[in-house]
């Protein structure tokens, strides 16, 4: 099963003809056409608006109550047998149509849900993949690539419903439903990622998953760094957290000798900044300036202040110092430029950008 067996499998009825929706839609188009029809042909012979519509419902949909109005002309005649047979006639094939989709759709939802457990059952030492936000779906490609059995497990039909597109094999359900992960075939995986971005589900998750196999190998996202520790706790092997990530690739580039400093539109730059966009992440150069609130700060008291928002991997000095992996007791200085990482460049601009005299009156926006 490369890359995840695909199982998309269309939940709408083919006729012969074309779309059932447009032929249903076309049916729709011709009732109005003779209710219309019919009802300015009583009109024609003197009949009120109300009387004319009345009796063309009353054919059409075969009800009986009897003649609103005497039909005693030849005229008449033809109106009514016309309205009987081609009204009668649309909405025989208007009912026809609503319950074959109806019935079709869900002989069809049953039969490919069948079919997706059966694949599932089939499923050892494979690849649960829990949440197919962003990163779940640059895990699921890497993984299709290289091959590997995976299943992705989503609640939201709207992202399992482009899984199925790319025919990835996937199963509706909520990762922390105990239920959902078996059915996932927790208990015969070889690895859980658990890639949500709200930590706390990936808390619960790692704690639900460990409990079913506990030989699993278990890979959880986290977001702020003060989760690692819970997740390990958890059961989790391997905490990945995006921003931190993205930080230690930046420094190992920086440290690169051949780098020397970071080049903007440069062809590994390029490649690195798409890496950080797939991890949702942005790479920001910040100017200090001793009019902004943050000038004097330490990178401590920067990132606290940040809640999150970025972390500090370089800061490089206006005498030309660049200090790497800056400890966090390190204070910037105006004319510092500060590279950061983090998920909201506008977000980051706010806070360099915002002048000490706002911060000092407490009108800032952190």
């Amino acid at each position: 099963m490369p890359g995840g067996s695909s199982v998309a499998q269309s939940n709408t009825l083919t006729v012969a003809g074309g779309s059932p929706l447009r032929s249903l839609l076309a049916i729709i188009a011709f009732m109005v056409v003779v209710v219309m029809a019919a009802t300015t042909a009583y009109m024609v012979a003197g009949w009120t608006f109300g009387d004319a519509i009345y009796m063309v419902l009353l054919t059409i949909y075969t009800v009986g109550y009897g003649e609103v109005r005497p039909i005693n002309t030849p005229y008449l005649h033809v109106v009514t047998i016309a309205t009987i047979i081609l009204g009668c006639t649309g909405m025989i094939m208007v009912t026809g149509y609503l319950v074959q989709a109806l019935t079709f759709a869900q002989v069809q939802r049953l039969l490919g849900g069948n079919r997706v457990k059966s694949e599932l059952d089939k499923l050892h030492d494979h690849v649960i993949i829990c949440g197919f936000g962003r990163i779940g779906v640059r895990l699921a490609k890497d993984l299709s690539v290289g091959g590997a059995a995976f299943v992705v497990l989503e609640r939201e039909e709207s992202r399992l419903a482009e899984a199925r597109e790319l025919g990835y094999l996937c199963w509706h359900g909520d990762a922390t439903d105990e239920a959902a992960l078996k059915t996932a075939g927790v208990e015969r995986a070889k690895i859980l990622a658990t890639v949500l971005p709200s930590d706390a589900a990936n808390v619960f998750i790692t704690l639900s998953a460990r409990s079913l196999n506990p030989q699993i190998r278990i890979i959880a996202r986290g977001e702020e760094p003060s989760t690692e520790r819970k997740l390990l706790q958890a059961g989790a092997d391997q905490v990945v957290l995006p921003t931190h990530i993205g930080a230690e690739r930046i420094a190992e580039i920086v440290l690169f000798p051949e780098t020397g400093h970071f080049v903007r539109g440069s062809e590994r730059m390029v490649r690195f900044e798409k890496v950080l966009r797939d991890l949702g992440l942005e790479l920001e150069v910040a100017q200090v300036t001793a009019e902004t609130a943050v000038a004097g700060l330490t990178v401590q008291d920067l990132e606290d202040r940040a809640k999150g928002a970025f972390f500090i991997v370089q800061i490089n000095r206006q005498g030309g110092e660049v200090i790497s992996r800056p400890p966090s007791d390190l204070r910037v200085l105006p004319g510092d430029g500060v590279l950061v990482v983090g998920r909201s460049g506008a977000r980051i601009k706010a806070i360099f950008t915002a002048r000490a005299e706002r911060a000092r009156a407490g009108r800032t926006i952190y």
